[in-house]
């Protein structure tokens, strides 16, 4: 079987979750027998490949034409959703004029301006990126579903969500979760250089620096607290004045280490004793699974689809609320390592599991 892998065309420039998912569902994938290329071209032959596999519902003016281009094609489409709304922090979390503004747009108007300012600033002008611009950001999001043969929600939340969002009824899907490398993020498998010591028992938080992420709040919430902080992350140049805010309010207690390897996170992680990421909307939030792994006690915000990955084995909180994540930071810190959560994440959330997962849909798909 070959299959293409389509989706943003900043993929590998702008990293995030859906890069880490896209590349490791390639490896596995391959690992048992599928063939498995990457495109973020608009319109690339297609006559090598028995069907296309497309990624990310939250970017319709690319795969909006990646599913057309398929179409003419003749090809089966399925779509990994990626799917999520970032309103309430678009509202509540960010700051200066674009919060402003979002008080008065909602979801759909919201991420239409963020596209034409990314087009402008990024320069991410393209075929789709002016598709969008005359049909609106929702109603090419709802083209692109009629598309879809198959769907591959990471959750059952996810597609739940994509059905009240657009009043659509999908059976044709299979849930495929995201997902650890049991390679890197085994407890067991991780040495700690001795020169990390000095990180031993901290409160770590493993994410890019950004307001989503909302580590403004994480430092916030850590003053005055007896736990080291330490925070690990790309910051992209979108987001420099957001570093310049959260060095302003760290205090003695917090390290920035920057962008690190998986090799030295792995480390971190064993290290650390609570993994925090607080953040408005993660759909999984593959650094609490990872950290879950290693045997970190994990503070989530309480958003997103998080509750069907970590049920009632991690400590929720209000990203909206300092004194929230403060509890919870507290909380996680002073009780014991609870087994169950390694026990879950292991056997539910690797990438062999999606990898197989994934080949069987394509299956139901190409004999459907």
């Amino acid at each position: 079987m070959k299959v293409l892998f389509q989706s943003r065309v900043n993929l590998f420039k702008n990293l995030g979750g859906d890069s880490i998912q896209i590349l490791k569902t390639k490896e596995y994938l391959e690992k048992i027998g599928a063939m498995v290329d990457i495109s973020t071209e608009l319109n690339p032959d297609l006559s090598n490949y028995d069907l296309v596999h497309l990624f990310n519902l939250n970017r319709p003016q690319e795969v909006y034409e990646q599913a057309r281009n398929a179409r003419k094609q003749n090809k089966k489409i399925v779509l990994s959703t990626i799917y999520g709304k970032y309103t309430e922090y678009d509202k509540k979390g960010r700051f200066g004029v674009y919060k402003f503004i979002s008080k008065f747009l909602n979801n759909s108007q919201l991420e239409y301006l963020k596209i034409v300012a990314r087009a402008i600033r990024n320069k991410e002008f393209h075929k789709g990126t002016v598709n969008l611009l005359f049909n609106g950001y929702k109603r090419l999001q709802r083209k692109l579903i009629d598309m879809v043969d198959f769907y591959l929600p990471n959750s059952e939340m996810e597609i739940k969500e994509v059905m009240q969002d657009f009043g659509v009824k999908i059976k044709n899907y299979m849930v495929i979760p995201n997902a650890i490398d049991r390679k890197i993020f085994d407890v067991h498998r991780v040495v700690i250089d001795e020169y990390l010591n000095k990180f031993k028992y901290c409160v770590l938080c493993v994410a890019r620096i950004e307001g989503r992420k909302n580590q403004l709040n994480v430092v916030r919430a850590m003053k005055n607290l007896p736990y080291r902080l330490v925070l690990i992350g790309d910051t992209h140049r979108n987001n420099k004045n957001y570093l310049e805010m959260i060095k302003k309010e760290a205090g003695d207690n917090v390290f920035f280490l920057g962008k690190r390897d998986q090799e030295f996170i792995s480390k971190l992680y064993k290290l650390a004793k609570v993994h925090v990421l607080a953040s408005w909307m993660e759909s999984t939030g593959l650094s609490s699974l990872e950290a879950g792994a290693i045997d970190c006690n994990l503070v989530i915000g309480d958003r997103g689809y998080v509750r069907e990955y970590f049920k009632e084995y991690a400590y929720y909180c209000d990203p909206e609320s300092v004194k929230s994540i403060r509890e919870a930071v507290i909380q996680a810190y002073e009780n014991p390592i609870n087994p169950k959560l390694k026990e879950r994440i292991m056997k539910n959330f690797n990438w062999e599991i999606t990898a197989e997962k994934t080949l069987e849909a394509y299956r139901k798909v190409l004999n459907s």
